[in-house]
């Protein structure tokens, strides 16, 4: 049995195997790599492969596959959840690049329909290396890395109707209204296919094959299920992979769309690979090679057309300008579904063979280019900001946006000993919670405007920016803070904070919430008092769940837990007697604590009674320290100094005491 391309299938993966390799080492995107491979084995390469038509059509299963795995890993939940920065900020950045493409190319004398389609080639940029590189560098968590997802996810759910206008683009039809009231209609089909199969057919089926020990009859019907709706798509006159992409759908509201996921992607991440390399073997390099400026000319105008695009959509969201240029310099490549939607268009002549190419050649160069990019795309933000948009630009932006922030300054002039909250995330919003209910007043810092305005909505005074502008930490007074909290995702902004932070003030707690022990001692010799690894935390409270269950004093465990925390780990880090040169000087005092009790007027058996006549040292071995009255501090507190409503006291005793003092007054 003769199979010739079998011995090209070896030839490719053993070239791709090699070049992976030597991409991994220099930290180079993989999609580059595959593209490489094809460039390289392809007719316009060594040649070393001669299927190419082969080689294409599992790269058409590649392309269904990453359409059924998108529309897995979406939802109409997730969709509403991610709001307006998905569909507001999508659709202004995709409608923004499109027109501005479209405009410049007729300028050039190019037909308005290919202008159009360049326009939708160019809005898409590639998730596969956008996310890889965000990963990598942990700012996924970032509010630019969180902009940017949303972004992209809007982009590859609009991919699916640019696939449907391409073909009224081409004029495949003299009746352009006849054309996409058949598609509408196609499309209602559809849809009515797809809620049917979702609601009562899908479900039951998945759970009859997930049933028993193997995964055989459940990966068979997954793969049934998402080439059936592929097959039935083309069926209508409509791609493969927008069948793909609704079954993917169809099964993402279903229980088992983790476990389908986890089944499909090693095959998808195959295929794909496939994908990428046969993209790599339609590109000539002789053609490249013959007009290299051009190429590398277009690139250039179209990051910065994109860079432009995106920072403006991103701005109207309210997003800090600072966020909004972030996420422009992620976003500026061309993307792997500008692959899939260009072919298309070169069958139907929206797109030239020469314009393929130099869309391809562009296309690989942007891609190239984004790791680099981000890698120092704080020193082009910063550089930015320093030489253009620290002026006038910035101050007249600003005052376009019209933030309501006359209130919260005036409220922040009267703050004092309050707590900073940077960053109003999930551990943001708890720190305030607890700050308010026991009367501490509090201002957030947030660049997030969804979350400013939730914090606005609960009363704090906010401050819409980024925290590492040292002139926002000014306009919330952080130097008269007694605690700042930071409380963001992202490393290398919280060493910024907390070392402007530190600057303006010696006196301020700061107290830094991070996601990894790495950052531990860098936080500390920033300026931080305490530093929350989520890791370790994470593991006290298993290890104080297992003890329990062996039944050690709970005493013993607070201790141990104790011990932990004041060596900053070290016990888990396996580094004790190694200090941090900052940290938290702790109460040694045994059995002890200083503690805060507010005086309300629930509290009548103390109110207006003197310190001697409440008779708390006797009763319950509790000494007041000092009180708090308005914004003055008793802290020579002698038997005859009565106790009013709305008094603070600090007190000093047993924890047991403290809490039955507590509970007796209330």
């Amino acid at each position: 049995m003769h199979f010739p391309l079998f011995g090209e299938l070896i030839v490719i993966l053993a070239l791709a195997t090699g070049i992976l390799l030597l991409f991994r080492r220099f930290k180079l995107p993989g999609i580059l790599g595959f593209i490489l491979t094809g460039v390289i084995a392809g007719p316009h390469g060594l040649g070393w492969v001669k299927e190419v038509e082969e080689v294409e059509a599992l790269a058409e299963i590649g392309v269904v596959l990453l359409l059924f795995v998108i529309g897995m890993e979406f939802s109409l939940k997730k969709l509403a959840a991610l709001g307006r920065t998905v569909f507001v900020g999508g659709l202004l950045q995709a409608g923004i690049t499109t027109t501005m493409v479209t405009g410049i190319l007729m300028l050039f004398e190019i037909r308005m329909e290919s202008a159009v389609f360049i326009g939708f080639l160019v809005t898409l940029s590639s998730t596969a290396i956008v996310l890889r590189v965000l990963q990598e560098k942990g700012k996924m968590d970032a509010t630019f890395g969180r902009v940017s997802t949303a972004i992209l996810i809007f982009q590859d759910i609009i991919v699916v109707p640019m696939m449907l206008v391409t073909p009224l683009l081409a004029g495949q039809s003299d009746d352009i209204g006849g054309d996409l009231l058949w598609l509408l209609g196609k499309m209602l089909v559809l849809l009515a296919a797809v809620f049917v199969s979702g609601r009562y057919v899908v479900p039951k089926l998945l759970h009859a094959a997930s049933k028993g020990k193997g995964n055989e009859l459940f990966i068979i019907t997954i793969v049934f299920i998402c080439f059936a709706a592929a097959f039935a798509t083309q069926a209508l006159g409509l791609s493969l992979a927008l069948g793909a992409f609704f079954a993917g759908l169809v099964i993402s509201e279903t229980d088992h769309a983790y476990h389908a996921t986890g089944i499909v992607l090693p095959f998808h991440e195959l295929f794909m690979s496939f994908f990428f390399v046969s993209i790599g073997m339609l590109v000539d390099v002789h053609q490249f090679m013959e007009a290299p400026f051009l190429v590398i000319g277009l690139g250039m105008a179209v990051i910065l057309l994109k860079v432009f695009a995106t920072l403006i959509a991103v701005w109207v969201l309210r997003y800090p300008i600072r966020t909004a240029l972030y996420t422009g310099l992620a976003l500026f490549q061309l993307g792997e579904f500008g692959f899939i939607l260009a072919i298309p268009g070169l069958d139907m002549g929206l797109l030239s063979p020469e314009h393929y190419q130099v869309f391809l050649a562009v296309s690989i160069l942007t891609m190239g280019a984004t790791p680099f990019v981000l890698e120092f795309a704080d020193r082009i933000v910063r550089r930015v900001f320093l030489s253009f948009l620290s002026g006038q630009v910035v101050v007249r932006m600003e005052r376009m946006m019209r933030v309501k922030r006359e209130q919260e300054r005036s409220i922040a002039k009267v703050l004092k000993d309050h707590v900073v909250i940077i960053g109003f995330g999930l551990n943001g919003q708890n720190v305030a919670k607890a700050a308010s209910n026991s009367g501490i007043r509090c201002s957030v810092i947030e660049e997030d405007p969804d979350l400013a305005q939730k914090a606005r909505d609960q009363g704090y005074p906010v401050f819409v920016g980024d925290a590492t502008n040292v002139h926002l930490l000014e306009q919330a007074h952080v130097e008269r803070a007694r605690v700042v909290v930071v409380a963001i995702s992202d490393a290398p902004e919280t060493l910024k904070i907390v070392g402007g932070v530190r600057s303006m003030t010696s006196t301020a707690h700061i107290i830094v919430r991070t996601r990894y022990v790495r950052d531990l001692q860098a936080n500390y010799n920033a300026g931080a008092n305490e530093v929350i690894p989520e890791e370790f935390e994470t593991s006290i409270e298993i290890f104080h769940r297992m003890l329990r269950r062996y039944l050690i004093p709970e005493a013993k465990i607070q201790d141990l837990i104790a011990g932990v925390r004041t060596d900053h780990y070290g016990l888990l880090r396996g580094t004790q007697g190694n200090r941090p040169r900052r940290k938290p000087e702790p109460l040694t005092i045994p059995g002890l604590e200083i503690a805060t009790m507010p005086v309300t007027l629930g509290r009548s058996k103390v109110v207006g009674r003197s310190i001697a006549e409440t008779a708390l040292r006797e009763k319950y071995g509790i000494t007041v320290l000092a009180i708090r009255r308005n914004d003055r501090y008793i802290t020579n507190v002698k038997g005859e100094v009565k106790i009013l409503t709305d008094d603070l006291l600090y007190l000093l005793g047993s924890p047991e005491n403290i809490v039955k003092l507590d509970h007796d007054l209330r």
